[in-house]
């Protein structure tokens, strides 16, 4: 297994994913980066985005993360997410019902609450837009 890397993704309060994959694209604060055996060291901070995770040279797994860390060694990648859906198994309704929760939200949220809510509002619609990407994919 020397053509892998470990990869692992860490959410508030649990490990969601933990595998040897042969490459990994994560979504970093400057554009995406990718992660082969051998990745020279980094940290990097995450954007809103899908991480694309490859297996016989085509992507098997889709996450979508809304922002966090990633640390890459030579022989690992650990993305430690403020928040991770698994984008092969996302309900599409709850998602939509999502979206319509923080429209509401921003709808009825004082001055000081504005920016907030239009962020969250924006990460579910993030999500949303991913997977109908994700489904042509």
């Amino acid at each position: 297994m020397v053509n892998t890397v470990d990869f692992e993704l860490v959410a508030p309060e649990e490990l969601l994913f933990a595998e040897r994959t042969e490459l990994v694209v994560v979504p970093g604060a400057e554009g995406n980066f990718g992660v082969l055996p051998g990745h020279a060291p980094f940290i990097s901070t995450l954007r809103t985005g899908v991480i694309a995770v490859y297996e016989k040279d085509a992507v098997n797994k889709r996450i979508f993360v809304s922002g966090g860390f990633a640390e890459v060694t030579p022989e690992r990648c650990t993305v430690l997410a403020d928040e991770a859906v698994v984008l092969e198994t996302a309900n599409r309704s709850d998602v939509e019902n999502r979206v319509k929760a923080g429209q509401e939200v921003l709808d009825e949220a004082s001055e000081d609450e504005k920016e907030s809510a239009a962020e969250a509002l924006g990460v579910s619609k993030a999500l949303l837009a991913a997977l109908d990407t994700a489904g042509q994919a």
